[in-house]
């Protein structure tokens, strides 16, 4: 037997919050086709910032959902098109029978007693051995998010994290993270599901490699000082003198520094490296930094990025995904440097995903820092698209 779940996606430029509750929940209560609303992810844009609760409470009163969970965005995610940067909200929904969710929210204080004590994360998140992804927002003011999923990836090694810290905000207190009944300004939220789905994650990093894998011979916190007992800053120099034209000119998007998840492996390719940007170089000592810590002995590749790597990369991922056919729905985290920034056009990202997965419901938004798993492991990214694709597992019929 196969688990029916549904889902629904909407998108309304309302701007009064009354009836933008009203037109997502018209929209999302003609496709779930009366069945109850389990779980709703909501994105406001940041132009709803100050009258999010006003906006979460009519949502719940026309949705009724079982657990709520969502942030404002500098630009939103609809169905099928990008919103950058205009007054919007846009909602995902699903009906997910036999599937548990667990809502938690962390304080700045609870995720630092976490990194402190990582076994308390247990008492906080009480979610179980089965659960099958968490998805988190955060608030990119207070929350040390990478902190909190270091201890994620060791007290629930293997489970995918994916989301966002909220976007659009230029001060502590404007962002708003929205749990059920809470508009929080601190910290982050969270929901757990577990039971009979299954869940895939994409992080497409929009990155291609160039030049030989190298080894760090030398380093220092985020300071990358030798490569291959070369001084950092003369190993691009001559990686330049070898690029193509259009190559040195995608330098103007940066030079990116790919991180081996793995050094020990003989074969490498784009979804084996955490990419992180290049963002200082010293020409008097050769050493340049990154934005990650870095260690001695492991291996490292330079990467370029552009519109096409990042829509090639993103269908590469995307294609395996297809064979398993169209999932039930989608939630997608894209940076808020993607969209017209890097593509030069809007709706780069999903309309990539509808290209592959028509009329999938799906939402999202642009976030200030996007969560997913490389390699097994979670991590803050930028520049990312992470994307999580849910589906019905088959379960035992019972009597």
């Amino acid at each position: 037997m196969t688990q029916q779940l549904r889902f629904a996606s909407a998108l309304t430029f309302e701007t009064d919050v009354r009836k933008a509750a009203g037109e997502i929940g018209d929209a999302i209560q003609k496709q779930m086709a009366d069945k109850p609303v389990d779980l709703a992810i909501l994105f406001p844009s940041s132009h709803f910032s100050r009258t999010a609760h006003d906006l979460l409470d009519h949502v719940r009163d026309v949705l009724s959902p079982g657990v709520l969970v969502g942030c404002t965005g500098e630009s939103v995610i609809g169905p099928d098109s990008e919103i950058e940067r205009e007054a919007a909200v846009a909602v995902v929904a699903a009906s997910m029978p036999g599937v548990r969710l667990r809502p938690f929210a962390l304080s700045p204080a609870d995720i630092a007693e976490i990194a402190e004590a990582p076994e308390k994360l247990l008492q906080f998140v009480g979610a179980g051995e089965d659960t099958k992804v968490f998805v988190m927002l955060g608030d990119p003011f207070s929350a040390n998010v990478e902190e909190l999923l270091r201890v994620f990836n060791t007290e629930y090694a293997g489970v995918p994290v994916i989301g966002g810290m909220a976007s659009g905000a230029h001060s502590p207190g404007e962002t708003a993270l929205l749990l059920n009944d809470f508009a929080y300004r601190q910290g982050a939220v969270c929901v757990a599901m577990a039971g009979p789905i299954q869940v895939d994650t994409i992080v497409s990093q929009g990155c291609r490699p160039i030049g030989p894998l190298l080894t760090v011979t030398g380093s220092d916190a985020n300071v990358i000082t030798r490569l291959d007992d070369k001084p950092a800053l003369t190993q691009i120099q001559e990686l330049i003198e070898e690029l193509s034209e259009k190559d040195k000119m995608l330098l103007k998007n940066g030079l990116f520094v790919g991180r081996a998840i793995d050094s020990t492996k003989e074969l490498f390719g784009r979804g084996d490296f955490l990419v992180r940007g290049v963002v200082d170089m010293d020409r008097r000592t050769g050493a340049i930094a990154i934005g990650d810590f870095v260690e001695t002995g492991e291996a490292v590749q330079f990467h370029l990025r552009d519109a096409d790597t990042a829509k090639e990369d993103l269908e590469m991922m995307l294609t395996p995904q297809s064979l398993f056919g169209k999932p039930s729905g989608g939630v997608l985290f894209s940076c808020n440097g993607r969209g017209t920034h890097l593509y030069g056009h809007a709706d780069g990202d999903i309309s990539a995903i509808n290209a592959f997965f028509e009329d999938m419901p799906v939402a999202g938004f642009f976030c200030a820092g996007e969560i997913g798993p490389i390699g097994g492991k979670n991590f803050l990214h930028g520049h990312t698209a992470s994307l999580a694709l849910i589906r019905p597992t088959a379960v035992e019929k019972t009597d």
